[in-house]
């Protein structure tokens, strides 16, 4: 499973970072950065964080 950002579409909200900490963070930029390319361990998480984004700027593929 791969979780995937379209920064054309965030809006650095940073709700993503607070559903999955150990998944995402944002950078200097308010752009989402992947911790780890594995989210399979993390998938609640980052499933928890597509669900929450309001821009719907984050999808697992």
């Amino acid at each position: 499973m791969e979780l995937l950002v379209d920064l054309t579409r965030c809006e650095g909200h940073g709700l993503c970072e607070e559903a999955a900490p150990g998944l995402i963070r944002l950078n200097d930029a308010a752009e989402p950065e992947l911790l780890t390319p594995e989210v399979n361990a993390f998938e609640a998480d980052a499933r928890a964080a597509v669900r929450v984004c309001p821009v719907a700027a984050l999808r697992l593929a």
